[in-house]
């Protein structure tokens, strides 16, 4: 098992839904742990957000939940961020310790990379379903 941490169409509800994507490849559904915040600025791209890390004592934060998912879903989440070995795109998979519901934990999560936020506005607050609903 391995743990990640959504911030924009992965989260419940939205296009990407994780639990979603694990019931169309019949893998076992994630277990939610929690609402949490990272340090880092969020960016819209249109249709889906992106997200560049800051130092942890960094203003900005990002909104996301963190899920215990099953090894198999890895490889569904690469390819929904198109995140492929030895390929340069638009998001990168990066492993960060991230704190919720008053534990540690090691947590993969999508960035996109730094270039890619030139001109593209930030989502203050930085919350992606509550930007969504409110445009």
């Amino acid at each position: 098992m391995k743990y990640v941490f959504v911030y924009g169409t992965l989260r419940a509800g939205e296009i990407n839904d994780i639990n979603v994507a694990a019931d169309r490849h019949a893998i076992a559904r994630p277990r939610h742990l929690g609402l949490t915040t990272l340090a880092g600025r969020l960016f819209d791209f249109g249709t889906y957000p992106g997200m560049v890390a800051e130092a942890s004592d960094a203003p900005s934060t990002v909104v996301g939940d963190v899920y215990e998912i099953d090894d198999a879903l890895l490889a569904v989440l690469d390819e929904i961020e198109q995140v492929y070995p030895g390929v340069d795109g638009l998001f990168v998979s990066k492993e960060v310790d991230i704190e919720v519901q008053g534990e540690r934990i090691a947590c993969l999560y999508y960035p996109v990379a730094c270039a890619a936020i030139a001109g593209r506005p930030e989502i203050a607050g930085g919350d992606w379903v509550a930007h969504r609903r409110a445009r």
